[in-house]
C-alpha cells in the first residue's frame, strides 16, 4: 500500500462512520457537497478542476489529493493540471508551495498507479 491507498482507505471508513451519526446538519452539508459536482451549467469534470484549485489556495493536503484523483479519473492531462497547480499558486501566493508539493507527489503517484493497474 502507498500514501494513496492509504488515503482511500481512510477517506472511506471514516466518511462511512460520520455517515452513521444521526445528525441531519452531517447529512444535509455532505450531500450538498455530493450535489455540487453533478452536472449543471458546468459539467462535472469542470467542478472538480475548481474544486481543485478551491482545495490548494485553501491549503488542505486532503482536498487536493481527493480532486487530483478525480480529475483524473474525469481524464484531465499532467498539462492541464499543471495549469490549474499555477492559477492555485497565483492566487493563493507562496504559501501555497507546500501544498503545491503535495498535489505534484499526489499526481506522480497515482498516475504511476494507473500505469500499474494496465499492466
Amino acid at each position: 500500500m502507498d500514501r494513496i491507498d492509504d488515503f482511500q482507505a481512510y477517506r472511506e471508513k471514516m466518511n462511512a462512520r460520520v455517515l452513521d451519526i444521526e445528525h441531519l446538519g452531517i447529512k444535509r452539508f455532505f450531500n450538498l457537497d455530493t450535489k455540487a459536482y453533478e452536472e449543471g451549467a458546468l459539467d462535472p469534470k469542470t467542478k472538480e478542476l475548481l474544486g481543485l484549485v478551491a482545495s490548494m489556495v485553501l491549503r488542505c493536503n486532503d482536498c487536493i489529493d481527493y480532486h487530483i484523483l478525480t480529475c483524473v479519473d474525469a481524464g484531465w492531462t499532467d498539462e492541464e493540471l499543471y495549469d490549474a497547480f499555477n492559477v492555485a499558486l497565483v492566487v493563493g501566493g507562496s504559501i501555497v508551495i507546500p501544498h503545491l508539493r503535495n498535489a505534484v507527489e499526489t499526481l506522480d503517484i497515482y498516475r504511476q498507479k494507473k500505469i500499474s493497474q494496465k499492466l
